[in-house]
């Protein structure tokens, strides 16, 4: 999915305070199509609304896509709809511009878009707290997920807003705060975080409950960024830790579990045997999708449910 990252204009480091429109317009009973205007800087997307009494707060989710996809197909691929519509979920999935990025990647390798407040995680936010309010979102249970380039931006976004976000989902995708640049996102991607940033998750003093999935022959994203954000998601944290091992759709699956002193579980890492670069569990039609092995959908949906803010 990513095969370059290339270097592109930022947007504005300093967003203008929250003053956005919206400009709605039905596709079908169930999905909207707008865009967000936040100061200088737009954003178009999709949000999944499903059926239901509007009065009564639904939980939000912030569907991060990966590079070369776009709010439709990613949609369509990860089968998230689906899953929401049973679980009265609302999706929000914006659309990263090629004006951007000439791949359509969130920039999460740029130190200019890893810090609270500016560029693309001030955006997004921002968005996120727009549709919270129009559309009466349960403040409690505001997640992120993404896949690759959009789990990667998922953790900024976790860690740059802990107290907006309750948990989040990264599904082929790489830790925060490990490059800082484009070549350096590119050996991160290759061979693994080998060394941690200055923003790396020992030095930060919270970290939201976290979903992770990677496959085993992932050629694009080293399976090692996977288990670095579980890692950091875990660090500092006592318990127990489970390992279970399990055969779904075709494919062997381990996952990792920690078990807080609560006995809550904090952290879940699926390792899935033979899997590339793609979301488990998908839709053939989608793109970067894999029909087989675990449905990733599914169980973040079941994750975030059990992982209320607050």
């Amino acid at each position: 999915m990513i095969v370059r990252l290339h270097v592109a204009a930022d947007l504005s480091d300093q967003v203008a305070s929250m003053s956005p429109t919206a400009q709605e317009l039905t596709d079908d009973r169930h999905l909207l199509a707008a865009t967000f205007i936040h100061g200088r800087i737009s954003v178009s997307y999709k949000l999944y609304v499903p059926p239901g009494d509007p009065g009564s707060p639904r939980p939000l989710l912030l569907m991060l896509h990966g590079c070369m996809q776009d709010p439709d197909d990613f949609a369509a691929g990860t089968r998230m709809n689906e899953v929401a519509r049973r679980h009265g979920w609302l999706v929000l999935y914006p659309k990263q511009t090629t004006s951007i990025h000439p791949q359509g990647c969130w920039s999460w390798f740029k130190t200019s878009h890893q810090q609270r407040g500016r560029g693309e995680p001030a955006l997004l936010v921002a968005l996120t707290r727009h549709v919270m309010h129009v559309y009466g979102a349960d403040e409690r249970h505001v997640h992120v997920a993404g896949l690759s380039a959009g789990g990667a931006m998922a953790a900024v976004l976790a860690r740059t807003y802990p107290e907006l976000f309750a948990s989040m989902g990264v599904h082929s995708g790489v830790p925060f705060g490990v490059a800082a640049h484009a070549s350096e996102a590119l050996s991160v991607m290759r061979n693994g975080p080998v060394t941690r940033g200055t923003k790396s998750a020992a030095s930060s003093p919270h970290s939201i409950p976290a979903i992770v999935f990677l496959g085993s022959r992932d050629m694009i994203v080293h399976p090692l960024n996977g288990e670095q954000v579980y890692a950091d998601a875990t660090r500092g944290l006592s318990g127990v830790e489970l390992v279970e091992h399990g055969h779904e759709g075709g494919r062997a699956y381990a996952r990792k579990t920690r078990i807080g002193t609560d006995g809550r579980s904090h952290a879940e890492l699926w390792l899935i045997d033979g899997a590339g670069h793609a979301w488990s569990g998908g839709e053939p039609s989608g793109t970067h999708t894999d029909w087989q092995g675990p449905d990733a959908a599914s169980q973040m949906i079941c994750f975030f449910s059990a992982h209320p803010r607050g």
